[in-house]
């Protein structure tokens, strides 16, 4: 982690240089625990005294963030706090209703931002400006405040897309390492020191979630690949392949164990930011696959290599400088790894082309060493800034999203600190450049502009002054005549620049700027310009060639030409050259200083188009050392980025400015509705926006309705936040009293004002969103009632109708099974008589009998095997009982003794004789015979239980039962 805000030293403020002791003297005599004082505009008097003592209590009780009025100050504590940065702070900055009663932290500044954009106050995108010095630790904020939008966003994401959000969040999150690891290095100031500037967006959608992410990068030090000030590094990436590559991989990038490389200088110092693998992972899930990724260490491993390559003097003018001897094998290293041919590698480096005359003659001409030299830093530059910018194009295609899935973006700009060294060159130059244009953003947009809205809207104000670092700006860009417009305009001159002509030019086109001064005891030629954060001296020899920035053609078309896919990317064929430009058509020079200047008035743009929000990281002391607080050191920072001017504007003034319209859009919901006229005022808030964006003027009638319904607003509010003055007399205003003021066209209210607002209106949104559902919940109820009750009289009506239609088939089937009931009784009654009426009565003559017997005589044999078996029971002797019956029955019937299918009981009958063919059997009776042939015998409406049921069942056929 990096080291982070504070450090504390027992020295306290001198007694004797400080001039505002007595000041200091009366605010410790008021026993303030300056430890709690949040804010410095509590601080009474606000003297640079006062400011600096109370940062210096603060930060030896390990508190490293502190208010100063609209910005916050954060000192680095140069050890780590992990504490101060755990996912579960970050959420409860994100979920607290009022932020201001909360600690002052960088989540309070985030968190704000976020509120901005998600109230849609206009301007609705956000930025915030990370702005200090070198080590102040400025990469470190900007890494905790991408963490902090990230856990915010994803907290607030629904279960189905909260994976597509966590990727999304996850590549943003990775784009840092690699960045760092190419663009940051190791300097005098800063162990992770910076060295371009990049403008980070991130972009939102319509429910406040990351969608994705854009970077813009400014002015890479590409020199420091080939030079490195002593005791500096070179960037990070190098050291990470240098000490992270595993021995197949040292095999392959020709990294040895102990390999002394001229352009890795303290390589023996190990850093946090050495890590290789934390890199590796992050480009792989940017994606930038394991071969892209080896192709890229290759290209990195080449140009240590090339940086090992000296050229020894040539004899004579006409002669090629040849390598010397220990450089030769650098030599065919460099062409394996870059996969180049050595002769061309060593032809290109050697021999310069020239094109001379109308015909475009083409000359060859043997450089010098030092040109030798020169060129082959070049062509590292040139293939290590290629290798960024692309590097940068693939983390954009990777986290960027479509333009239509994002609506507000919040930006975070990171760029190098103020700088002064002991040798400042151009790239100092455009470094400090870009600061004086941000601290004159802050200047503009904070100290200046406020104080003259607050004297054009009336209210009673007495200027601040402050230091104002416009003409910084005239001298380094200013029209006509500027110091950029004179190394502009050096580069294009058809002649050798001169360093003294150089130094001439600019004392005798500016010597009437306050700014500009020369240091006369130095003897190599030089300016000094006095920045906002004090003077520096520039070195002008090797300006002017820093800024044309010259690459051999032949450089580039011996890289066109190379064989490495990765280089034929960064390098492509069709790319045209310098060389292709005729003397006629030549088009304009451009320099390092005119295109930094451009992408530096684009990025001015931005931020003038968003809400501003400033970080100002403050550096303890000057050796990085943890609980070390150097006075003069935070003292100098202090007055150098206008802490005291903010604080005493601040403390005056009015950070919320809103305009009527803007007002009373979004609070016109808390006015108490008038009953007794209510449409003037509701037609003129509808109808008066459309007017104000296209232009036209209120008029003096419609101001004075929109003053009427501010101040039905404004009564809501409690007595202490309400104006001191009443609306439209602006010759009374005070407004330091009033934590609210209402000028000519705007209100001008206090962030805890504003507050309040905003929980007034979240109050009464919730009671009308309360109301809203209320009324919807009763509506679904009596909905569902309605629907309750339809639903049981449709299930009564149905249940009714099918009931009726099953009794309607019982009824059906009842009174059928009746019918044929009835018609089976009447056809069976109908067979019995039939069968019984139509035995012949031939068949009954007597048959004679035995003088002795009692009883009738039988029937002949054939008579009665045709009788029914009911007339031959009828008929049996009647004298004869028992087992004797039982024989003459079966002797009639001419039954087998031993069968026993058929058994026959009967009793004694005092009747002899049969009185009838339908007289009933006389006594009991059991059979065992079989079914009955008669049709529908054995059919009942009813299942039968037996076989054998009724009267008709024994009743037989007039067939005969045993064949004869």
């Amino acid at each position: 982690m990096l080291q982070q805000i504070n450090g504390q030293d027992t020295h306290s403020l001198p007694c004797s240089s400080d001039p505002l002791r007595e000041d200091l003297q009366i605010f410790l005599e008021n026993e303030i625990q300056l430890a709690e004082l949040d804010d410095l505009i509590k601080v009474n008097p606000v003297t640079p005294a006062t400011v600096l003592r109370c940062l210096q209590e603060r930060y030896q009780v390990d508190v490293f963030y502190t208010n100063a009025g609209c910005t916050l100050v954060a000192l680095n504590p140069f050890k780590p706090v992990s504490y101060l940065y755990r996912p579960e702070l970050m959420r409860d900055y994100h979920v607290a209703p009022q932020l201001q009663k909360l600690k002052p932290h960088i989540f309070t500044v985030g968190e704000q931002t976020y509120r901005n954009v998600k109230s849609q106050l206009e301007p609705v995108n956000q930025s915030i400006i990370v702005s200090g010095e070198s080590g102040a630790g400025k990469t470190w904020t900007s890494r905790c405040l991408m963490k902090f939008y990230a856990t915010v966003t994803n907290s607030s994401t629904s279960e189905e897309s909260h994976e597509r959000v966590e990727r999304i969040e996850k590549r943003v999150l990775d784009s840092n390492p690699v960045m760092e690891a190419f663009g940051n290095a190791c300097t005098l100031r800063n162990s992770n020191s910076s060295r371009f500037g990049k403008y980070i967006q991130l972009q939102l959608n319509r429910t406040l979630q990351m969608t994705g992410a854009s970077v813009q990068t400014y002015l890479l030090e590409k020199t420091r690949v080939a030079y490195q000030a002593p005791l500096e590094r070179n960037f990070h990436i190098f050291y990470q392949i240098t000490k992270g590559a595993s021995s197949s991989e040292r095999l392959e990038w020709h990294l040895p164990e102990g390999a002394a490389f001229r352009w890795l200088p303290n390589a023996e110092r190990t850093l946090e930011e050495d890590c290789f693998e934390v890199t590796r992972d992050a480009m792989l899930h940017l994606g930038i696959d394991h071969s892209t990724q080896n192709n890229i260490f290759k290209v990195l491993s080449g140009l240590l290599h090339l940086g090992n390559i000296h050229f020894a003097d040539s004899e004579d003018e006409s002669q090629v400088c040849q390598p010397q001897e220990d450089a030769k094998c650098f030599v065919m290293t460099t062409a394996s790894l870059l996969r180049i041919s050595k002769e061309e590698l060593l032809e290109t480096l050697r021999v310069r082309t020239i094109t001379a005359g109308k015909q475009q003659q083409v000359f060859r001409k043997p450089c010098s060493r030092a040109e030798c030299e020169t060129r082959r830093d070049c062509l590292a530059k040139v293939t290590y800034a290629r290798l960024f910018d692309w590097l940068v194009s693939v983390i954009n295609g990777s986290i960027c999203a479509e333009p239509s899935t994002w609506d507000t973006f919040i930006g975070l700009l990171d760029v190098y600190g103020f700088e002064c060294f002991p040798n400042n060159n151009l790239e100092q130059l455009c470094i400090n450049y870009a600061n004086e244009k941000l601290q004159q953003h802050f200047v503009a947009h904070y100290l200046r502009a406020q104080q003259e809205e607050y004297a054009a809207e009336g209210l009673k104000w007495s200027f601040i002054s402050y230091q104002d670092n416009q003409s910084c700006l005239d001298l380094i860009e200013g029209s006509p005549v500027s110091i950029c417009s004179l190394i502009n305009e050096e580069c294009r001159l058809n002649r050798m620049s001169s360093a003294v002509q150089l130094q001439t030019r600019i004392e005798n086109a500016l010597s009437g700027n306050v700014s500009l001064s020369r240091d006369k005891l130095s003897k190599s030629p030089n300016f000094v310009i006095a920045h906002y954060a004090g003077p520096v001296q520039y070195q002008i020899e090797g300006m002017v060639e820093k800024n044309k920035d010259p690459v051999p053609p032949e450089l580039i078309q011996l890289l066109q030409n190379c064989q490495d896919s990765l280089l034929q990317k960064l390098f492509p064929s069709q790319e045209k050259e310098p060389s292709d430009l005729s003397g006629q058509s030549r088009a304009p020079v451009v320099t390092v200083v005119s295109k930094f200047k451009s992408s530096l008035e684009q990025l001015m743009q931005v931020l003038h188009s968003t809400t501003p929000h400033y970080i100002r990281c403050i550096k303890p002391n000057s050796q990085g050392q943890a609980q070390k607080f150097q006075a003069n050191e935070v003292l100098s920072q202090l007055k150098a980025c206008g802490i005291v001017e903010t604080v005493h504007i601040s403390a005056a003034g009015f950070p919320i400015r809103l305009s009527f319209q803007s007002f009373l859009e979004r609070y016109d919901l808390l006015r108490k509705p008038r009953p007794a006229q209510p449409s003037p005022s509701s037609r003129l808030s509808r109808s008066s926006p459309t007017k104000e964006h296209s232009g036209q003027q209120p008029t003096p009638e419609k101001e004075a309705r929109l003053q009427s319904l501010i101040r039905d607003i404004l009564q809501t509010l409690p007595l202490t936040t309400r104006p001191a003055t009443a609306l439209g007399d602006h010759t009374e205003a005070r407004p330091a009293p009033s934590p609210i003021h209402c000028g000519r066209t705007k209100i001008f209210m206090t962030t805890s004002v504003l507050e309040l607002l905003e929980h007034q209106r979240m109050q009464t949104l919730n009671k009308c969103a309360r109301c809203i559902q209320f009324c919807w919940r009763r509506h679904q109820r009596r909905k569902l009632e309605k629907q309750r009750w339809a639903a049981t009289l449709l299930q009564a009506a149905t249940r009714s109708w099918l009931t009726r239609k099953r009794i309607q088939r019982l009824h059906t089937a009842a009174t059928s099974i009746k019918r044929a009931w009835r018609k089976w009784r009447a056809k069976m009654d109908s067979l019995v008589s039939i069968e019984l009426d139509d035995v012949e009565e031939n068949h009954f003559a007597r048959v004679p009998c035995h003088p002795l017997s009692t009883t009738a005589p039988w029937p002949p044999r054939e008579t009665i095997q045709l009788w029914p078996l009911g007339l031959v029971l009828a008929s049996a002797p009647v004298g004869v009982i028992r087992m004797r019956r039982n024989l003459s029955l079966q002797a009639c019937l001419q039954i087998p003794c031993h069968s026993s299918s058929y058994k026959v009981e009967a009793t004694q009958c005092d009747q002899a004789g049969i009185t009838s063919i339908r007289a009933l059997p006389q006594g009991s009776i059991r059979f065992h015979c079989k079914k009955s042939p008669l049709l529908y015998a054995n059919t009942s409406p009813e299942t039968p239980h037996c076989d054998v049921t009724g009267f008709n069942q024994i009743l037989l056929d007039r067939h005969r039962l045993i064949p004869v």
